[in-house]
């Protein structure tokens, strides 16, 4: 099960730091204790086996603890992007019924300002506060309790509960943007997850001697397998809340001997207009790229200025985590590829009737392997379009919908993508979900979102309006409107206004037409 990766480290590296935040060092043992008094104390609660349980916190010790916890509980996790804005924050607590959130007391009453909006949510854990007395919290729903006071009311609860998990129940739901506009819940059992984590650490040769870097939210899922693979081999996760701040970050490196560095194609162009010379990376061994695909002069500069460091370059996508990775010894013959099929994961490419295609024909990647996701939560349809049957009996096969041609070695070479999903600084965004914003506005008439090829963001974000008659916007006044409404990663880099937008025959706006020069 999941949660054996942090008790068995714990069991064979107990005083070992496990976890660095801020100036804060954690020990296996340490994370341990923590995460079973949580879990005792979600039972305590209510928390029932396959409940979920929403954590809407940054990058943190309680994070990284309340994951395991809810494991250890029988839970399911969600992680929800601390940035993430409370009208998308309400519908992913109501469409997985979310029995418990785990919020920063400052969010306390944005969140809760109308309680009968979240009718599913039993309790609330606040990090951050002192407790409210038991009196006070009674006929309160949800029922409030601070984190400082269940760890201090279940002190002596240091071993774990008695669940009995197996290894296709449910683990986590990973919400990520979807063609409607609304965000699904991808289902990830306990086998999907550590399959993905055991061939990922196989490849990179995680080993206890490691220090990783992390930088991501938790919420995506690449920063959250930084955690859950560390923690699998025994090794040292430094958490940090973002990369806001490059030089810091790199300073971090250095005093804690980071061995390996998670990146995204955004933070990879940043890191190159620096002069790495200044920095000390003797003790860097590893880069990863996932996300998007790092371009090629990337690939190439990072060689010439940090020779002694492997580069990763990789691909995946929720759905099954991992697909593919580049190994070492091809990066600089096959520097556009994003590698071969992971250790227990097979792909191939098909034609649009789902037939194998010869090598170098372009097609959909299918994938088949332990780490493919279970389904989209509570959404059949959807589900039936990734996942199709295999020529095995009860064995799902995962349609990418992302274009691939693979050479006659099996190396993999990305071409675009099927939806018009957007995939931006190593994030999924949805354009229907942006329009969705814009429509709100009561100057705009009409909204089209697009994603325009883009050497550093992978994609960048391009809005396309139209205004009420009359009516006069400016570009900084959208974008703010934007920001107001949308996570980070989700506001657009360009905003253009059009008299009219083109239309399809059947009155659809025609986004093909947008694309063109």
């Amino acid at each position: 099960m999941l949660q054996s990766f942090l008790e068995q480290s714990a069991q064979n590296h107990p005083e070992k730091v496990a976890l660095v935040v801020d100036q804060n060092r954690y020990t296996y043992l340490e994370l341990e204790q923590q995460s079973n008094r949580l879990a005792q104390a979600l039972l305590q609660r209510g928390l029932e086996r396959g409940d979920r349980v929403a954590i809407h916190l940054e990058n943190s010790l309680e994070a990284a603890v309340a994951i395991f916890a809810v494991l250890k509980a029988g839970g399911v996790f969600v992680m929800v992007n601390p940035t993430t804005k409370i009208d998308k924050l309400t519908y992913v607590l109501n469409n997985c019924r979310a029995h418990v959130l785990i919020i920063p007391e400052k969010k306390r009453k944005t969140v809760f300002e109308n309680s009968d909006l979240l009718p599913h949510l039993k309790n609330a854990i606040t990090v951050g506060t002192t407790a409210e007395s038991p009196e006070d919290n009674e006929l309160q729903m949800p029922r409030f309790d601070a984190w400082d006071q269940l760890q201090s009311e279940f002190a002596d609860h240091i071993s774990p509960p008695a669940i009995p998990t197996i290894n296709i129940d449910l683990a986590a739901l990973v919400y990520t943007s979807g063609s409607t506009g609304n965000p699904k819940g991808v289902m990830l059992t306990h086998l999907n997850m550590t399959s993905a984590a055991r061939s990922i650490t196989t490849y990179l040769m995680n080993e206890p001697s490691d220090i990783i870097l992390n930088v991501l939210p938790l919420s995506f899922d690449y920063g959250l397998y930084q955690l859950l693979m560390a923690f699998r081999v025994g090794a040292t996760l430094v958490l940090e809340k973002s990369f806001t701040y490059p030089h810091a970050v790199l300073q971090k490196i250095i005093s804690e001997r980071v061995t390996g560095f998670p990146l995204v194609p955004t933070m990879s162009a940043i890191l190159l207009k620096m002069d790495l010379s200044k920095y000390d990376f003797s003790k860097l061994r590893y880069i990863t790229n996932t996300g998007a695909a790092l371009p090629t002069e990337h690939i190439l500069t990072f060689r010439k200025r940090l020779p002694h460091v492997q580069i990763f370059s990789m691909y995946g996508l929720t759905e099954c985590k991992r697909v593919s990775y580049l190994p070492l010894d091809q990066v600089d013959t096959r520097t556009d590829s994003v590698g071969i099929a992971m250790p227990d994961t097979e792909v191939f490419i098909v034609d649009d009737e789902g037939h194998r295609l010869p090598p170098e024909h372009v097609g959909e990647l299918v994938v088949r392997g332990a780490n493919v996701m279970k389904g989209y939560w509570e959404a059949p349809e959807q589900t039936a379009e990734r996942l199709k049957p295999a020529d095995l009996p009860n064995e799902m096969l995962l349609y990418t919908g992302d274009l691939f041609r693979m050479d006659r070695e099996g190396y993999l070479y990305f071409v675009g993508r099927r939806d018009d999903i957007i995939k931006s600084r190593g994030e999924k965004v949805s354009p229907k979900e942006v329009e969705n914003v814009l429509f709100t506005h009561e100057k705009i008439s009409e909204a089209a979102v697009i994603g325009d090829p883009d050497p550093v963001l992978g994609e960048s974000i391009r809005a396309i309006v139209t205004l009420m008659p009359g009516e006069k916007l400016t570009e900084k006044e959208v974008l703010a409107y934007c920001r107001k409404h949308l996570e980070d990663f989700m506001v657009p880099q360009k905003i253009e206004f059009r008299d009219e937008l083109p239309k399809s025959p059947n009155g659809k706006i025609d986004k093909k037409q947008l694309t063109l020069p």
